[in-house]
């Protein structure tokens, strides 16, 4: 595959380098990308992508963009808000390099649908920020023979490998079951710095680009362990799990299964809102039922540094995470409304109500977020 003109101009800086040269640009143009995520980590990993002149660059998501995510998303821009993240991330980065191919799928990556989306790439690359995907996205990978680049961010952290079964470990082999539902925080709940998924992400375009060109030693074997507050980059050796249920010798796992079943919360990046139907109450209906001679209580279920930003009068604090040692300071026959930023961690809160004997209770749906929208607009969405 030959180099135009404005391919070489446009390149140059790559041709200078030996490890790269002529020859390995040309492998960049013949080869592709599967960027699953054009979020935080799909934003920096697919604008470097394309700006290298890989070939054909894939972008998996479903999701439309919104202003909360300009903060670290940087593949967007204002002037895309409320478009859809596979068109506003394809008309950037031709923007940025016309030369090469963009394709996008503006549908969820599940079980049904993720080996055929696969198969036409290289490589895969996991910028998702949920466990089902990231289960999903090895099985896909190991089942196709191809590498999966991972990265991981919270609040000032961030994890990267390759995960390459043909070559080293798989993502099961290191996380063989995941965690209980509820137990790690999302981003949406816990934060990120904003620059975090600029950090984690280049590093995955790096790998996917060593592994294109065939150059340097890659993250296969080895976790790469970031935090930004000390500046500090450790590195865990990894190695094959012969039990391993995908990529061991007695794999009994040989083909898709349920992901969200297996890990048990839903295989999406956003937060639900919601307990479900009899468990919710609305913003609109709360703010009727504490006009009553006797109000429910209001339990906020957020971190203490959240009530700097908005908060409800006379509505008691108690975080999530010290909510089940702390349950004898709340009456259980007294009725209760758990609130937080949009509903999930509150949800999860009445499911620990609940287990305890708490039955006269209801979850805000959409958090304290809908009430600012539908209620009392002088508090900020967040």
């Amino acid at each position: 595959m030959e180099l135009s003109h404005e391919e070489i101009l446009r390149y140059s800086r790559h041709l200078l380098i030996p490890e790269v040269g002529l020859e390995g640009q040309r492998k960049l143009k013949q080869a592709s990308a599967l960027v699953i995520g054009t979020g935080g980590l799909g934003s920096p990993v697919s604008l470097y992508l394309a700006a290298a002149g890989v070939g054909r660059i894939g972008l998996v998501d479903y999701d439309v963009v919104d202003s909360s995510n300009l903060q670290r998303q940087v593949v967007h821009g204002s002037s895309t808000v409320g478009k859809l993240k596979v068109e506003s991330a394809r008309e950037r980065l031709l923007d940025l390099n016309p030369g090469i191919q963009v394709d996008t799928y503006n549908e969820p990556f599940t079980s049904a649908n993720a080996m055929q989306v696969a198969a036409p790439y290289d490589v895969l690359i996991d910028g998702t920020d949920n466990f089902p995907t990231r289960y999903l996205s090895n099985d896909v990978a190991v089942f196709l023979g191809k590498p999966n680049v991972y990265g991981s961010i919270f609040r000032f952290d961030g994890q990267a490998s390759v995960f390459f079964a043909k070559q080293g470990p798989c993502y099961r082999c290191l996380f063989p079951e995941p965690p209980p539902p509820g137990m790690v925080p999302t981003c949406a709940e816990g934060g990120v710095l904003g620059i975090l998924p600029g950090t984690i992400g280049t590093i995955q375009a790096t790998e996917a680009l060593k592994l294109m060109l065939g150059i340097g030693d890659s993250l296969i074997g080895r976790l790469l362990l970031y935090n930004a507050l000390d500046m500090s980059f450790d590195f865990v050796n990894l190695k094959k799990n012969p039990k391993c249920r995908v990529c061991g010798p007695n794999a009994d796992i040989t083909e898709l299964i349920d992901y969200e079943e297996f890990c048990g919360v839903p295989g999406h990046d956003h937060e639900s809102g919601s307990a479900g139907a009899e468990w919710d109450i609305n913003a609109p209906q709360l703010a009727s039922r504490l006009k009553d001679e006797n109000p429910p209580l209001l339990l906020d279920v957020r971190e203490p540094h959240e009530l700097q930003i908005s908060a409800l009068a006379g509505a008691v604090n108690i975080p999530l995470g010290t909510l089940a040692a702390r349950l004898s300071e709340l009456d259980s026959a007294r009725e209760m409304v758990v609130l937080c930023k949009s509903g999930s961690r509150s949800a999860r809160a009445l499911e620990l109500l609940a287990s305890a004997g708490f039955k006269r209770i209801k979850n805000l749906q959409g958090g304290i977020n809908a009430w600012a929208k539908e209620v009392d607009n002088s508090l900020p969405v967040y």
